[in-house]
């Protein structure tokens, strides 16, 4: 049964060079862990790459169960071939496909068989384009192979490197010209069904920007935010968490016998239009629970630097 995306959490990405792949793949590294990115592409350099998937060769028999969800992302359907030959790759639960365009899925979904998840990435020069996303939403919902796909991603550096610009300290990619970028892309996928992950925050020294920038994402109906760095994990599932003030109209609002508009706190609630909201409300809550200021020793693993203010 396919997970929900809502499980992906704060998704670690992982160069595939790195010597301790298989044990944060396992979650020896961080036993909170929800979700995993080996990456063989931007992280890997060129010169790379072969070490890159030595390394995949020798780890991939080596992950086990219980785990993070586990997923690879391939630098190019060749590479991607040569990832499906190798013994252990049933052991991950699918691919992230890089700068993803109808024809670039096409082929990338072609190869891979129908047992593994697919997450197409958002972040070609085609993103400024609507009618381009368009199309491409278009032949993402044949029934095979939407069926597969656990979520679209938003690759927010490269979209900002598109427009020759960086973030500035401080500010999220919401206050950058990526911003719009990212709404349109929410407002052309997700109505139609599609969920999307929130973009990379460079900075993981900068703890109180990444707390505003979830907010952010969460405004925009985005989660499995990218983490580059382990000391984010916690902080961004922190804000996953759901208000009880928001779990209280949520219920209320799936009521059988709610009334068609009522107040709950002096807010608005109307069944019709805000089911939506509510059950994704009720997901959030059963898997990140609920916010308790008092329970900040959850983070304990990632030391005492990781408090938020």
């Amino acid at each position: 049964m396919r997970p929900s995306h809502l499980r992906l959490g704060a998704t670690l990405y992982v160069p595939a060079t790195r010597p301790d792949m298989v044990a944060v793949a396992n979650g020896d590294r961080l036993p909170f862990l929800r979700s995993v990115i080996i990456c063989t592409e931007d992280s890997v350099h060129p010169r790379q790459v072969d070490a890159a998937l030595d390394n995949l060769r020798l780890g991939l028999p080596q992950i086990r169960e219980p785990r993070p969800l586990v997923f690879i992302r391939p630098r190019s359907p060749a590479i991607l071939g040569r990832l499906l030959a190798m013994r252990g790759i049933d052991h991950v639960d699918g691919f992230v496909l890089p700068k993803s365009t109808v024809d670039s899925v096409a082929a990338y979904a072609a190869q891979a068989p129908a047992r593994f998840l697919l997450m197409p990435t958002l972040e070609t020069r085609e993103v400024f384009d609507p009618p381009d996303m368009a199309a491409l939403r278009e032949s993402l919902d044949d029934p095979d192979l939407r069926a597969r796909i656990l979520a679209l991603r938003v690759g927010g550096n490269d979209i900002l490197n598109h427009l020759g610009v960086r973030r500035r300290p401080g500010r999220t990619i919401y206050e950058t010209a990526a911003g719009p970028v990212v709404a349109r892309l929410v407002a052309t996928f997700k109505p139609h069904g599609f969920p999307l992950t929130a973009p990379v925050f460079d900075d993981f020294g900068d703890l109180d920007t990444l707390q505003e920038e979830v907010w952010r994402d969460l405004e925009h109906g985005l989660v499995g935010k990218t983490a580059i760095h382990p000391c984010q994990v916690a902080p961004i599932e922190r804000e996953y968490r759901v208000r009880p003030v928001d779990l209280d109209a949520a219920r209320q609002i799936l009521d059988p016998d709610a009334q068609a508009v009522f107040q709950v706190n002096r807010v608005m609630c109307e069944p019709a239009t805000h089911t939506t909201w509510a059950r994704t409300i009720l997901d959030r809550a059963a898997i990140y629970g609920t916010e308790d200021p008092d329970a900040q020793t959850q983070d304990a693993p990632l030391g005492p630097r990781l408090a938020l203010p």
